[in-house]
Formats: structure tokens, C-alpha cells, sequence
């Protein structure tokens, strides 16, 4: 290779390696960052100042938080706001196979009103169809943000009663995990929001409640299988622990009617921020075995950008103890705080459906902005 040929390449070489410094740089800058008192911004992430472009990085000055670190199992209930649509099918009526909604209701579907008068039960539209005697109907509905109307003919069946062909649901109910409480008695839990089993639309609640719950069995997660917590809800005024006030992509929120029990002797730990999480050691607080521990995990990857905001940390579990009980992450402890170096940086999210023992995690200081 003669001596310009030579040059070239070697240009071309750094280039390379400026172009891949940048970029690796870039991924290392968040977007938003609370600045931590009495340190600067370039202090605070690990990239060499002419890398960060000015403005690149929408700055807030940290607050001292503390917050009772909470991972105790709750009872989650959610009623809807109107009813919705989970599926639709073939009726039987007096001439034939009918499907009065075919291409006109859909999974996911919210029915507010039935003839301009709103209802908020299955109940109340099984009622409203029974007395339509088979006339049309206009339903006003929600799809995809959208408010509009749809006309339907219920179906008179074989039985004599009036149908429209539809599965509806209009409240749910489960077990997660308690993330936080704070001083003021404020609390954010599961991380991620509650979604309809069959439509998986994000539940838009009219009101919710959080109760103690008892654990009935574990079922150990496996490659391809993922695990689950299961347990007995009781839906009383006694054992109601507080109101759910909000249903978000990145958990449910509300208040607690008083701190329950088993918290009233936690100390509050500090909110530590998405720059001072670490890779490495670190844990979590769970009610998995019917008791509140903490089972150590690894913290593999730190995203600052990630596609999905309750997907910023990446951790694998290495507590044998928890391995052997669930084999990692199972449903029901999403919502368990992720703690490091004394503070609070996150909660268990997601779960890998090939690998029980990895999973990934919301930064807690992206809960706290809901």
C-alpha cells in the first residue's frame, strides 16, 4: 500500500471511530436530568463536555425526596369508565346466524351512552338492550381517543331475549406490588399500567381502590411461561388500603387511607436519580413469599432513551433464594422497588418471556413525574 492510499485509510479510520464515539457518547446523554445539588452538569454525566450539545439537555434542579420503599402485594381494583368491548360473535335469532356489530363494534371499544343517556354498568346497556324490543340503538362510543356514534339492531334470539352480540366488561381486578408511599401519603405502584386481559387497551378508570390481599401459591416462571403471584382480594371497607386516582402507562397512582401495618415501622430512603444508578449490585423489595424481603438482582444496562419509559433499567436476578421460589420475575411483583447504594432508583416493570430470570425496570424518578 503505497504512503496516500495509506493516509486515506487512516483517515478514513479515525472518522470511523469519531463517528462511533459520538454516537456512543449521544446514547449517554438523557434528555432530561435533574441536576443534584452543588454539582454541575458535566460532573454529572460520564461524557466529555464538547460532546454534549448546548440545550441538548433540558436540566431541573433535583428535590430531596424520601419515600417509603414499599413492595407489599395488593389487591388492584379498577371500574371502567363506560363499558368496554372485549369481543364480539354469532347470535342465533328466530331467521338464522346473525352478527349485529360485525364491522361496527371492535375490541377496545368504549360504549358511554346508549341513545345520548350514559351508562357505566353491563348492566345497565343488558337493560337498555332487553328494552329496545329490537330496535335500532345509537351507541356513543371511544375508540382510539375518538368519540362517535354507532347505530346497532339488537338480534332477537331463540330465547326470546334481545342481544347485540358482544363481551363486555366494565371493571377489573388483580394483584401487584405497592411501590411508594410518601410523606403526604401519596402512592405509585406496578410501574406500568393496568390493561384489559383480552382488548389490552390501557383501562381509562372512573374510580379504583387498592386492598390487602392474601397469597394463595406461587407458579415459577419459565423459559417461554411466564409465572404468577395468585391470591384472594378482600373487598371490604376494613381492608381497603386506599383510592387509585389515576391509570398511566407507568403505573396507577392515589392516596392511602393511613400506611398499612406492615410499613409503619420502613424508614423513608432517598430517591436516587437516573445518573446515579450504577451497573452492578442491587436489589429489590418483594411480598412474594408472603413476607416483605429484599432479593439481590444485577443491574446489566442504565437507558436513558429507552422506546418504552418503564423500560429504562435492565437487571437479571441472582438471589438464589428467589430463583429457586419463582424463578425470577413473575406477574404480580411488578411494582417491587429496585434499591442501590441506600437509595431508591426504580421498580420492576417487565419480565423477559424466553428468560424468567431477567427483566427491566421504570427509573423512580419517572413514576414520581406522573
Amino acid at each position: 500500500m503505497n504512503y496516500k492510499k495509506w493516509k486515506i485509510v487512516r483517515r478514513l479510520t479515525i472518522l470511523c471511530w469519531i463517528i462511533f464515539a459520538y454516537t456512543s457518547y449521544q446514547a449517554a446523554i438523557p434528555d432530561e436530568l435533574y441536576l443534584l445539588e452543588g454539582r454541575t452538569l458535566s460532573e454529572q454525566v460520564d461524557v466529555p463536555a464538547a460532546f454534549i450539545p448546548e440545550g441538548k439537555i433540558q436540566t431541573h434542579q433535583a428535590k430531596d425526596l424520601n419515600v417509603i420503599p414499599a413492595g407489599t402485594n395488593i389487591g388492584i381494583y379498577l371500574k371502567n369508565s363506560g363499558v368496554l368491548v372485549v369481543d364480539q360473535g354469532t347470535l342465533e335469532g328466530q331467521s338464522g346466524s346473525e352478527s349485529p356489530c360485525a364491522y361496527k363494534l371492535f375490541a377496545g371499544d368504549r360504549i358511554l351512552s346508549v341513545d345520548d343517556e350514559k351508562i357505566d354498568t353491563k348492566e345497565q346497556l343488558v337493560q337498555r338492550v332487553s328494552d329496545s324490543k329490537g330496535k335500532a340503538m345509537c351507541l356513543g362510543i371511544v375508540r382510539n381517543g375518538e368519540r362517535i356514534d354507532v347505530k346497532v339492531n339488537p338480534v332477537l334470539c331463540k330465547d326470546q331475549s334481545y342481544r347485540l352480540g358482544i363481551w363486555v366488561r366494565d371493571d377489573i381486578a388483580g394483584i401487584g406490588t405497592l411501590t411508594y408511599i410518601t410523606k403526604d401519603g401519596s402512592f405509585g405502584a406496578l410501574g406500568h399500567g393496568v390493561s384489559d386481559m383480552d382488548s389490552k387497551e390501557l383501562i381509562s378508570m372512573n374510580q379504583g381502590q387498592i386492598y390487602q390481599t392474601m397469597l394463595t401459591g406461587v407458579k415459577k416462571g419459565k423459559k417461554g411461561s411466564p409465572g404468577e403471584i395468585s391470591g384472594v382480594i378482600a373487598f371490604s371497607d376494613q381492608t381497603r388500603i386506599g383510592q387509585i386516582e389515576k391509570n398511566s402507562e407507568i403505573g396507577i397512582y392515589g392516596t392511602v387511607d393511613e400506611i398499612p401495618g406492615e410499613l409503619q415501622e420502613i424508614k423513608a430512603l432517598q430517591v436516587g436519580y437516573k445518573q446515579e444508578i450504577e451497573k452492578g449490585k442491587a436489589s429489590i423489595i418483594s411480598s412474594v413469599s408472603g413476607e416483605r424481603r429484599q432479593y439481590e438482582i444485577f443491574i446489566d444496562d442504565i437507558n436513558y432513551h429507552p422506546s418504552e419509559k418503564n423500560k429504562g433499567i435492565r437487571y437479571h436476578v441472582v438471589d438464589e433464594g428467589l430463583l429457586e421460589e419463582t424463578g425470577g420475575i413473575i406477574q404480580g411483583m411488578s411494582g417491587s422497588p429496585i434499591i442501590q447504594n441506600g437509595k431508591v432508583i426504580g421498580a420492576v416493570t417487565h419480565v423477559f418471556v424466553n428468560d424468567p430470570t431477567k427483566g427491566y425496570g421504570i427509573f423512580l424518578e419517572t413514576m414520581l413525574e406522573e
